[in-house]
């Protein structure tokens, strides 16, 4: 049996629109790119995003921001 060492949550979309600043249609965009997390289905008209995907992809966006650029 395995131990979370974190809780995940289940956010909405208005949580994940709060969260990263974003509204629904570049989120929907870059769902659709495979450059933001995935919702995941709850039924036929509920989804949620998984809280630890979503702050993997913040981690990624300010990793990206930080690096050094290829142009230099």
């Amino acid at each position: 049996m395995s131990t979370m060492t974190e809780v995940r949550k289940f956010l909405r979309l208005p949580s994940v629109i709060e969260i990263v600043g974003i509204q629904r249609t570049a989120i929907y965009d870059r769902i659709k790119k495979g450059t933001f997390p995935a919702p995941i289905s709850l039924g036929p008209r509920a989804v949620v995003w998984d809280s630890t995907a979503i702050a993997a992809w913040q981690e990624k966006i300010i990793e990206d921001a930080r690096a050094p650029s290829a142009k230099n």
